[in-house]
């Protein structure tokens, strides 16, 4: 409700609280504020210019604001020290877990030697008997040919196994098996006398290799877990 005076003449009142300027609302600075933040504005962008096109003193305000952000961005950062030799003097001269690191990989790169050692030799046993039939403790050359094949087949198992360790779990059943059932049967062999000495002894490159790839499928095993916690952890 207004409070009306007289009018200095004629019939017309005028209100005593009567204001003929509005003050801009807190939004319109918000959204300048804003605006020189990269931030949201709160309000359409055209709603803002048209309120700046039109109002000096926010125009003004945005003006200085514009100058003092401008400042406040440009001006040189204070100095520090430099820490660089202090940092670098703090760290340890060997991180933990490089020596154990170390050390597994100087196993894994035997184990991968032995393995082409083992894969070498046990093809140099088997390509005569395929090519030739020498060996075969005169069995008939076509059972000498597919005992040649075997053996050659279980050498190229154990280079395949030296050249990506990764597929020592899927070449360990069967390895493991002949294994496992040659032992028997040779020892029953040589105490029947069915077996040269000679011939019992080459299988001990058979036996290596199995059990270089039976350590090499344990050791990715055990890595398995260690792997898919890091990988959690980095998730």
């Amino acid at each position: 409700m207004f409070a009306y005076r007289p009018a200095s003449g004629g019939n017309q009142r005028a209100p005593a609280d009567d204001q003929y300027g509005m003050p801009c609302p807190p939004s319109v600075r918000e959204a300048i504020s804003a605006r020189l933040d990269g931030e949201p504005l709160g309000m359409p962008a055209a709603q803002l210019d048209a309120h700046l096109a039109a109002c000096a003193d926010c125009a003004g305000w945005a003006e200085q604001a514009a100058r003092v952000t401008r400042r406040a961005r440009l001006a040189p950062a204070a100095p520090v020290p430099d820490l660089t030799a202090a940092v670098l003097g703090a760290l340890p001269r060997e991180l933990p877990g490089s020596a154990s690191a170390a050390r597994a990989r100087l196993a894994a790169t035997a184990l991968r030697l032995a393995l082409l050692t083992v894969g070498v030799a046990q093809a140099g046993l088997a390509w005569p008997t395929l090519t030739t039939g020498a060996g075969a403790m005169s069995a008939p050359v076509h059972m000498a040919h597919e005992t040649g094949a075997w053996n050659l087949g279980v050498a190229a198992a154990f280079l395949a196994v030296a050249a990506a360790p990764r597929l020592a779990a899927g070449a360990l059943p069967f390895l493991g098996t002949f294994a496992a059932l040659l032992v028997p049967v040779t020892v029953a062999d040589l105490g029947a006398g069915h077996v040269h000495l000679d011939r019992a002894v080459a299988h001990l490159l058979l036996l290596a290799g199995a059990g270089l790839v039976a350590v090499v499928a344990w050791r990715g095993r055990s890595r398995q877990p260690r792997a898919v916690v890091s990988r959690r952890v980095t998730a």
